[in-house]
């Protein structure tokens, strides 16, 4: 089940079986977490390993996240559940599994820090001292100071 199927393809083209019967249709596998692009620009275009990004008409989309604490933990979780979907095909990966367990660390601590500076980001992130929903800005009401 975790044989390496690569068959000497590279990270844009999966390896289908030889002699694969007519009339039958196949999706060759992904083989490789590598490449990979940065977890902001994976954010913008829509999946985090450059072999699965296949923008229509060749339009992509190259603005990435906002450079913002929200920003980064949009990222850091698109990675994430990439890192995962991609585990559930290729189990026995142990250095996409290294990674995903990196980013997981990372995107913690990430939240908890962003928690302690601006507040919860989910109700079960609620202490005593910080229920303040309807008391907060609005995303829409904050105001760039001039």
């Amino acid at each position: 089940m975790c044989a390496n199927n690569g068959g000497g393809c590279d990270y844009k083209n999966g390896p289908l079986p030889s002699c694969a019967p007519l009339a039958i249709s196949y999706t060759p596998a992904q083989t490789s977490a590598a490449p990979q692009y940065g977890k902001s620009d994976a954010l913008a275009r829509g999946t985090l390993f450059p072999g699965l990004d296949l923008p229509l008409k060749n339009i992509a989309n190259r603005i990435g996240a906002p450079d913002t604490p929200l920003g980064e933990l949009m990222s850091l979780d698109f990675v994430i559940a990439e890192l995962g979907l991609y585990l559930d095909t290729h189990p026995c990966d142990t250095e996409a599994l290294k990674l995903y367990r990196n980013f997981e660390a990372m995107c913690k601590d990430a939240k908890e820090k962003y928690v302690e500076l601006y507040g919860p980001l989910e109700q079960t992130q609620v202490s005593e001292r910080s229920y303040n929903w309807l008391e907060s800005p609005w995303l829409w009401e904050y105001v760039k100071e001039a």
